[in-house]
């Protein structure tokens, strides 16, 4: 259940402005169930197999962050590998962006019309049609550019035994993490809905460096990388 505090941060967290060129034929914002298929005649990466690298944590950042804003207690750090950044949390539902039939004020109380990052349009990201990841604000306690990420870098998220590939979509408060678009929930299997939806734990999200994609709003492009660094990440 969505419960955190919502802070105006998604425009004004350092989100540079993806470039506006126009969108290639290939790209799509609205594709659904092919661009989560693994790769024809590809090694299958499981969520054992990325589990099994993000078992040990080595702690990058300088502090926790609580799960939503009544948690009693800081509790999940940002860890790193020489390819990635991990954190293991719930998941809260982002419908921020495109007004939609599935994301817009009346289904989300906290609903803004707007995310940290943009489309190649320049344009305000479809939380309902783009799987995506929302990261902490830049603060004392870790800085997701200096982990070299920023908007549309690739990211592994698992669940149970379920393993989709997004984006870096968006920005949230800076001392809550564990948060995902309407989107990336439903094709993982949680209930997608803003007020009501979310998993409570076992969400573990792997941010892979220096891996932007563009346009970002391609889900294509984003699982194809995300398949391949998967690979190289559990050493095939």
């Amino acid at each position: 259940m969505r419960t955190r505090m919502l802070a105006l941060t998604s425009a004004a967290c350092g989100a540079a402005l993806l470039g506006a060129a126009a969108l290639p034929a290939s790209a799509s914002g609205s594709s659904s169930g092919s661009a989560q298929e693994p790769e024809t005649g590809a090694a299958v990466v499981t969520a054992a197999d990325l589990l099994a690298e993000v078992r040990a944590c080595s702690r990058i950042s300088k502090g926790r962050y609580r799960t939503d804003s009544g948690s009693a207690k800081a509790t999940v750090p940002v860890c790193g590998t020489r390819e990635a950044v991990f954190w293991k949390a719930d998941m809260d539902i982002d419908c921020d962006g495109r007004k939609t039939r599935a994301c817009n004020r009346k289904t989300d109380p906290y609903f803004l019309p707007e995310t940290a990052f943009q489309s190649s349009r320049g344009e305000p990201l479809d939380s309902a049609a783009l799987p995506h990841v929302v990261v902490p604000g830049p603060s004392k306690v870790w800085d997701y550019r200096k982990s070299g990420l920023t908007g549309g870098s690739v990211v592994a998220v698992v669940y149970r035994d379920r393993v989709r590939y997004g984006v870096i979509g968006d920005t949230g408060p800076t001392g809550i993490i564990g948060e995902a678009s309407y989107a990336m929930a439903k094709t993982l299997g949680i209930d997608p809905d803003p007020s009501t939806g979310g998993a409570e734990s076992g969400v573990t999200y792997i941010a892979f460096k220096n891996s932007r994609v563009s346009p970002i709003e391609s889900r294509a492009r984003a699982q194809s990388r995300g398949a391949a660094l998967a690979r190289e990440f559990v050493g095939r």
